[in-house]
């Protein structure tokens, strides 16, 4: 092989993601740098992590991995999804698949896991006290679940957890089914299961409870606020995004009933919404029975999501 050949094209990285920087901030994209070096990352196979190592030493890339990057950098200019252009995206601990036809999972959404892990962990604490001498298992529902970010992260997360999670769209359910067949390993070495279950809340829920935890990400944006963003109105499903009326709180609403009707007594429901409709999730809640409802601020000071118990049930 001539040398020579092999090197013919190749530029070097950082000269390319500065490049690369500059015409996503261009195009309006709000991280360009953090976007060229994932893209750049994607396109050589390797992880964020082991690209910055690689900078630090400097090093070429070949010409047809340019192409390839340039050809990624075009999409992402044209505000086509990050996470559609690599075919992943993290949420908490794991790495999911996904693409067109589901929603793409926010950062802020993985704050919910954590009033569930820790009722999880208040119920099992509650049987070590009553001399129970076995945790029982944590039975858990999520309803909207799209990629199946909750639901996996609760059954990873949650040793020992039972994970119901319901989906109506079909495409949804599709990449949910990837990610659950993805993470089978890390799902059985916690000692949970996760079964997906295809239909609407309204025809599915009623039969599968009860539940000590329900932790949800419905539809919520209200008519009148709608994004004007392309990576979302372009992108995501309108039936993961809108709530129904004009404050959106048709299906939340629906979803905290259909919840309360689904937990055991002492169980807990934690359900993201919009920042405007806090007020509303609490009458809701109080609505349907549940008791003590807490409204939770994400990583920028939103009110995000919130939790309440039922104090009474089967």
């Amino acid at each position: 092989m001539n040398p020579a050949a092999d090197t013919a094209g190749a530029q070097p990285a950082d000269a390319l993601i500065a490049a690369a920087r500059a015409r996503l901030a261009d195009a309006g994209i709000d991280t360009p740098g953090t976007d060229a070096r994932l893209l750049l990352a994607h396109v050589l196979g390797i992880t964020h992590k082991e690209l910055s190592l690689k900078l630090l030493r400097g090093f070429e890339v070949h010409a047809d991995q340019v192409t390839d990057f340039e050809d990624c950098l075009a999409r992402r200019a044209a505000r086509e999804p990050l996470q559609h252009i690599t075919g992943s995206t993290g949420f908490r601990h794991l790495a999911l698949r996904l693409g067109p036809g589901v929603f793409i999972p926010r950062p802020e959404s993985e704050l919910l896991i954590d009033p569930a892990i820790a009722h999880a962990a208040a119920l099992r604490s509650g049987d070590e006290h009553t001399g129970n001498g076995r945790a029982h298992v944590i039975r858990i529902l999520d309803m909207c679940t799209g990629t199946g970010a909750l639901a996996l992260a609760a059954a990873t997360e949650i040793p020992g957890s039972e994970v119901h999670a319901v989906e109506l769209s079909a495409e949804a359910c599709r990449w949910a089914e990837r990610n659950i067949a993805a993470t089978a390993e890390a799902v059985a070495a916690a000692g949970s299961t996760v079964t997906l279950h295809s239909g609407d809340v309204t025809d599915v829920v009623p039969g599968l409870g009860p539940f000590d935890i329900v932790v949800t990400n419905p539809p919520y944006v209200p008519e009148t606020n709608q994004p004007d963003i392309p990576e979302v109105t372009g992108y995501d499903p309108a039936i993961a995004l809108y709530g129904g009326g004009a404050d959106g709180m048709e299906t939340p609403a629906q979803i905290i009933a259909l919840a309360a009707e689904a937990l055991r007594s002492g169980g807990l429901l934690v359900i993201e919404h919009d920042e405007t409709q806090a007020t509303a999730i609490q009458q809701a809640c109080a609505a349907a029975g549940l008791s003590g409802a807490a409204t939770h601020t994400d990583y920028t000071g939103r009110d995000r999501f919130t939790t309440a118990e039922r104090l009474e049930g089967p």
